[in-house]
């Protein structure tokens, strides 16, 4: 066989097998559209062809004779889909030689939604959602092409009484209770903004230390404690961490929104609370104290008032406060409110922060040094002294 006669024949081989394939393709899109027409007609949702997009009707391909009718309306809220897009659509209403048979590509996308809304509530998964107008007492909320309710006191991390949300809002939801036959859908945004603080607040806990001072905001001054605000988290300083002195009178000081600094001295991580102290940033009055007048140092104080437990004095050009007890005045003290006296120190009382001290043990110390120095001004003599003495008495006579 020439060359020239088995080009003829691969070529007629070549359009046997072309006309083939095309006789499959027109086999396979006749079977579709006949799946589809089929799909249409027991109301399931189809996937159809948008073949020309009209001022009021979306055209779409069928497998029929003519083509199937969308309303423009059904899109509402959304984008018009273009020639040769791909959508969902439902049969409303047959068709006829001389009518469009009438979908609903609104109904299909409920229909779908509906699917999804059930698998996500099975799931515990999170879904968005469109707010699509407020109602009383919550919001009308798109998901899935389904709408939902959302309640007030399901749309607010706390309690809300008004709407807050703006329509067109996108929120992201849990939903908290379905029924395709009730045509109930309730969805709580509420839960996600839980969740999400949960995880926040263990974000923030987990990045603090007790001991640690930290920059908190004032959020209310109560008689007996001070609440405060860390990053969102609640804490509190009690009224003994408040102060060491006349605490009531410096929590009447703070104002609500005041940015100041506190010591944390407690985490409580289950509760997700906090416990601050004011006063530890400051030194012990007490210990300044103990610092300033050592036990058994002696100072000058001046009488104040004298009363049936004791004496009350100054000390220092400070007026620090001073307290002599009666068991402490001793049997011979006498003095007049305004006298200066001498006093030992023997203490500091750390709920007052006032020096405890004591004129008996102050005489009874000045006693002591006074025969100390008289015995050493006439020292017993020696033996050697007493024998000197003597043979210098014998060598005379």
């Amino acid at each position: 066989m020439t060359n020239a006669e088995n080009e003829v024949k691969q070529e007629n081989a070549a359009e046997v097998a072309t006309q083939t394939e095309q006789e499959m393709t027109m086999d396979e899109l006749f079977a579709e559209q006949e799946n589809l027409l089929s799909k249409l007609n027991k109301r399931e949702i189809v996937q159809v062809t948008v073949v020309q997009v009209g001022t009021d009707s979306v055209l779409v391909d069928t497998g029929d004779k003519k083509e199937g009718y969308i309303p423009v309306a059904d899109f509402e809220g959304g984008n018009l889909p273009s020639a040769g897009d791909t959508i969902p659509a439902v049969l409303v209403k047959k068709g006829s030689d001389e009518r469009h048979a009438v979908l609903s590509y609104k109904k299909a996308q409920e229909a779908l939604g509906w699917d999804l809304c059930k698998k996500a509530f099975a799931n515990k998964e999170r879904v968005r959602g469109t707010v699509l107008q407020t109602v009383k007492g919550g919001y009308i909320v798109d998901v899935f092409g389904v709408n939902g309710f959302m309640p007030l006191s399901l749309s607010e991390l706390h309690a809300a009484y008004k709407h807050y949300l703006p329509v067109g809002a996108k929120v992201k939801c849990l939903i908290a209770e379905i029924s395709k036959d009730k045509n109930k859908l309730i969805v709580s945004r509420r839960t996600v903004l839980e969740e999400d603080e949960k995880v926040r607040r263990e974000g923030v806990l987990g990045t603090v230390k007790e001991g640690e001072v930290l920059r908190v905001v004032v959020a209310k001054a109560d008689k007996d404690k001070i609440y405060l605000r860390f990053h969102g988290i609640e804490g509190v300083v009690n009224l003994e961490n408040v102060a060491w002195q006349e605490p009531q009178k410096v929590i009447a000081s703070f104002r609500r929104g005041q940015r100041i600094k506190a010591k944390l001295i407690k985490i409580d991580k289950t509760a997700g609370k906090l416990e601050f102290g004011l006063k530890q940033l400051y030194l012990n009055p007490a210990d300044a104290l103990r610092r300033k007048f050592p036990y058994k140092s002696t100072a000058k104080a001046k009488i104040m008032a004298i009363t049936e437990q004791g004496v009350e004095v100054e000390l220092g050009k400070n007026n620090t406060k001073g307290f002599i007890s009666e068991f402490e005045m001793g049997r011979d003290f006498e003095g007049e409110v305004g006298d200066t006296i001498s006093v030992m120190v023997i203490g500091i009382n750390p709920d007052n922060f006032t020096v405890n001290l004591s004129a008996k043990k102050y005489d009874m110390a000045q006693n002591k040094k006074f025969v100390a120095q008289y015995t050493k001004a006439a020292p017993r003599p020696t033996l050697g002294q007493l024998l000197g003495d003597s043979l210098n008495k014998d060598s005379e006579d």
